[in-house]
């Protein structure tokens, strides 16, 4: 496999864990680099796209992939309301659980990628002469998985947030003073 996949994978999984660890306030910047470092990283890694059969089939597959891991990461990142200088604003928490939710899906792609190339790269590459799918499609295929993990757990970031700060507010008490 290609080398591109392999930077392209640590790339994600620092981008993703150094802005999501611990408590974080979630801000523009924070919901925008991961679209920005996607945008920034995909188009040189990016080979001939595949436009038909198996090799189209299995970059469709790749984003479909992105996918489930992307919901099963934000599923241990709750968000909530909270307070930084006095001024009401969306706070995410992600633990182990997101950390290590994240690092097996990328140590997966990983291996497989170092697999493809060390362990069973003869049996690969029949399967792939058999169904016309390219090197380049197999490749894609394994972006768009992080990739589009990467861009899910950033549009449910976003979402949450909305939606922290538009939850009704408890309603304050008063004391009646005597």
């Amino acid at each position: 496999m290609d080398i591109g996949v392999w930077i392209l994978n640590l790339a994600v999984l620092f981008v993703v864990l150094e802005s999501d660890l611990g408590t974080r306030k979630v801000t523009r910047l924070r919901v925008l680099r991961p679209v920005i470092t996607a945008a920034a990283i995909v188009p040189i890694f990016i080979g001939d796209l595949a436009t038909s059969g198996y090799g189209l089939m299995l970059e469709i597959a790749g984003i479909a992939a992105g996918l489930l891991p992307g919901l099963l990461a934000s599923a241990f990142m709750p968000v909530h309301e909270g307070m930084v200088n006095g001024r009401r604003c969306a706070k995410s928490r992600a633990g182990i659980g997101y950390a290590l939710t994240w690092i097996a899906v990328v140590g997966a792609r990983l291996a497989f990628s170092y697999g493809s190339a060390h362990v069973f790269g003869r049996q690969l590459g029949e399967w792939m002469a058999a169904h016309s799918v390219s090197k380049d499609a197999l490749t894609d295929a394994l972006i768009f998985m992080a990739v589009v993990m990467m861009l899910t757990r950033t549009a449910l970031l976003h979402l949450k947030a909305r939606a922290a700060l538009t939850r009704p507010r408890p309603a304050e008490v008063t004391l009646p003073l005597a």
